[in-house]
């Protein structure tokens, strides 16, 4: 373990965990961050760092390096919560803080992805004489809705006149130990595609199906399909899930309704292996069903596929050397990937970057509920340690400079942006 490093970051625990305390007891749904963003402003400003506000995207900031030029790092926090009514205790204990704002809460880990953000800008502000190139720092908008980040990939590509050659993300983990780092060599969290659909038929007497064209029927016989559409299109060795989520037809028991409402999610790790195939022909069984049927249909949401986040092999070498070098090999740990989807992926597309794991998890003080659940809650001893390994990856690819193996996407900017969940 390097001390300096860890000395540093442990001098800032106290400003870490009120920046988290801060942001868990004033949470903001997504697009709605309006104290947030005057919050994190603030801090920028009391630590001098320079940003710029990306209207209904977020917050740009960057440090320049005074030992002369060199290559640009983009370090990515999400900032939004979710619409959950927060309970008083986590899986066992009374929480350190509560959410002050009834029926928001930070359940996915946000508040502590501020928090490691801000306090490694903060840090690398005032080292900035001791490195070269750019740290840019990314607080993105409405990541739970995923839009957001359209106008602040517009402003980096489009408006900034910054070359990108790398990007860093963590996330909090529930299933990871306080003081642990996991690094997936491969696709650190899932793709998928998420769907609302209206199956349109004609409703009539339930003594008479054969005067109607039952969507409830049409349904049935697609989700029949759609059971078995895994083993006949994804590879044995492929991770896909598909759920439905919710379901609405008709009122009375003996009518035959006009309609039928469907919604819910798939998730897979690799969109060119499982999910592209997967997704075409879900809409192909779709219609299959519904010609039999003699129904239509309408789309009311189903965006083109997210992709599944992409660990870069250099970026991810470089991240495990960060842990090792300033945290020691102890801290380093295994994981399975996360089957949640993630806005990174999309800014991995455009960038080499890796996304890491910071462990949260201490049973002895009730921190190990899932996300998105009201039970959630993280041991701030683990801040800590995410925010050295950030650090970490930012001091070494300052200093090291290096050469990225790396092939950007060729989907136009227009096409990528709209991949959503």
């Amino acid at each position: 373990m390097e001390e300096a490093l860890w000395e540093t970051v442990l001098a800032e625990k106290s400003e870490l965990i009120a920046i988290r305390r801060h942001c868990h007891e004033y949470p903001e749904l997504s697009c709605k961050e309006f104290k947030t963003i005057a919050y994190i402003e603030g801090k920028l400003d009391e630590y001098g760092i320079s940003h710029r506000y990306i209207d209904n995207g977020g917050i740009i900031a960057w440090i320049d390096g005074e030992k002369g030029p060199g290559k640009t790092l983009l370090i990515r926090a999400d900032i939004d919560a979710l619409p959950i009514e927060e309970t008083d205790t986590n899986l066992s204990v009374k929480r350190s803080c509560c959410s002050l704002n009834k029926g928001v809460m930070h359940a996915c880990g946000h508040d502590g992805h501020i928090a490691m953000a801000l306090v490694t800008a903060k840090i690398l502000n005032d080292q900035r004489q001791g490195w070269p190139g750019k740290v840019v720092f990314m607080f993105e908008q409405g990541e739970e809705q995923s839009g957001p980040l359209e106008y602040l990939l517009r402003f980096l590509e489009e408006q900034s006149g910054w070359h990108i050659d790398a990007c860093y993300a963590t996330h909090v983990r529930w299933d990871i130990p306080a003081g642990k780092i996991a690094i997936c060599h491969d696709a650190p969290m899932a793709g998928g595609f998420g769907f609302e659909i209206r199956i349109n038929g004609h409703g009539g007497h339930g003594s008479r199906p054969d005067l109607a064209q039952s969507p409830i029927d049409c349904f049935h016989d697609f989700y029949s399909n759609l059971q078995s559409l895994r083993m006949r299109t994804v590879p044995p060795l492929e991770g896909l899930t598909i759920s439905i989520g919710s379901i609405h037809s008709g009122e009375v028991l003996n009518v035959i309704p006009d309609s039928l409402t469907f919604a819910g999610t798939s998730r897979f790790f690799s969109y060119e292996n499982a999910g592209r195939k997967f997704y075409e022909e879900f809409l192909h069984i779709l219609q299959t069903s519904c010609d039999l049927y003699h129904c239509t249909y309408d789309i009311l949401h189903m965006p083109p596929p997210l992709y599944e986040v992409q660990n870069n092999p250099d970026c991810v070498a470089l991240a495990e050397q960060a842990v090792i070098q300033q945290l020691g090999a102890d801290v380093l740990t295994t994981c399975v990937p996360w089957m949640a989807s993630e806005t990174f992926a999309l800014t991995t597309r455009l960038y080499p970057g890796v996304l890491t794991f910071t462990g949260i998890a201490n049973t002895a003080k009730g921190c190990g509920g899932n996300h998105h659940t009201p039970e959630f809650d993280l041991d701030e001893d683990g801040l800590p340690y995410g925010t050295a390994a950030c650090l970490g990856f930012a001091r070494n690819f300052l200093a090291q400079q290096p050469d990225i193996t790396f092939t950007r996407t060729t989907e136009p900017l227009e096409d990528l942006i709209k991949r959503n969940i």
